[in-house]
């Protein structure tokens, strides 16, 4: 028996009795993630994982492919937050020693869904904010929101994107009953206040910005856009002229590390107000 087949085998073998809802996935999809599972040791970072996307195309609604809720994985295909989710979930899946496809499906579970339970598309989380502040509750990641400087300025959440343009979503479209759900959800969360980064603060590479920034950490772009939290998702990469983005762009069409600096590329989106920077606890 050679060592792919191997891997595989171990790999897949949890999964019928750690995950039994329904996925949507092709075997090339499981094949990379338990590869990269068993390359991977407690010690491997999120940027570590976050590199091995780098060339995979950007493709936006990947997850609406199907009339009903299931967990979607393609690892073949990345938005800026399937990147993100991707990413974290093999992250926190090798810090604690967990190799199975089972696992993998478990953990990305954990994160996609409010509180971790998949009932339906409103239990998904759609919100960025809504997001950071889920997955805090359940102690999967930490967003930093000091020193003071760097993060200076403080965001106040107010969110109506998706019900003000139901017909935008394909589920939403489908299912109308379903926009007073996310309605009262956009309500509750238009009460979060969060501090954050502004860009202009991102020009230079400080001291207190680098103690405030790490490798590998999440950072999500605030904006001005009415109805919307956060504009776009990515990676912090540190480099010798200062901080980058590594991120699944539609401008490139792939996941990339973006060549120019970071404070450069949110020069060139004027409605890009700041970041909000959040670790992946392991």
């Amino acid at each position: 028996m050679n060592s792919r087949l191997k891997i595989l085998i171990a790999c897949m073998a949890l999964t019928v009795t750690a995950f039994a809802q329904p996925v949507t996935y092709q075997r090339e999809d499981s094949v990379k993630i338990c590869k990269l599972l068993q390359a991977a040791n407690k010690e491997t970072t999120s940027l570590w994982f976050a590199r091995q996307f780098l060339g995979v195309p950007y493709v936006a609604h990947t997850l609406e492919v199907n009339d009903n809720e299931q967990l979607v994985v393609n690892t073949r295909q990345l938005d800026c937050t399937t990147l993100v989710e991707t990413v974290s979930a093999l992250t926190i899946c090798a810090s604690q020693g967990k190799k199975a496809w089972g696992d993998y499906l478990s953990t990305l579970r954990l994160l996609r869904y409010r509180q971790g339970k998949l009932d339906g598309y409103a239990s998904r989380l759609h919100y960025f904010s809504d997001w950071i502040r889920d997955k805090q509750e359940m102690k999967m990641v930490t967003e930093r929101q000091s020193p003071n400087p760097p993060f200076t300025a403080v965001q106040h959440v107010r969110v109506n994107y998706m019900s003000a343009h139901p017909t935008a979503y394909k589920a939403l479209k489908a299912h109308p009953e379903l926009v007073p759900v996310i309605k009262q959800q956009e309500k509750d969360l238009s009460r979060v206040k969060a501090r954050y980064i502004p860009k202009s603060a991102l020009r230079r590479s400080t001291k207190a910005l680098r103690q405030a920034v790490h490798d590998g950490d999440i950072i999500a772009i605030t904006c001005n856009k009415k109805g919307l939290d956060i504009a776009h998702l990515g990676f912090a990469v540190w480099q010798k002229d200062g901080l980058h983005l590594l991120n699944a762009s539609m401008i490139h069409k792939k996941v990339v590390e973006e060549p120019m600096t970071f404070y450069q590329y949110l020069q060139k989106h004027p409605s890009h107000t700041g970041i909000r920077v959040i670790k992946i606890n392991k």
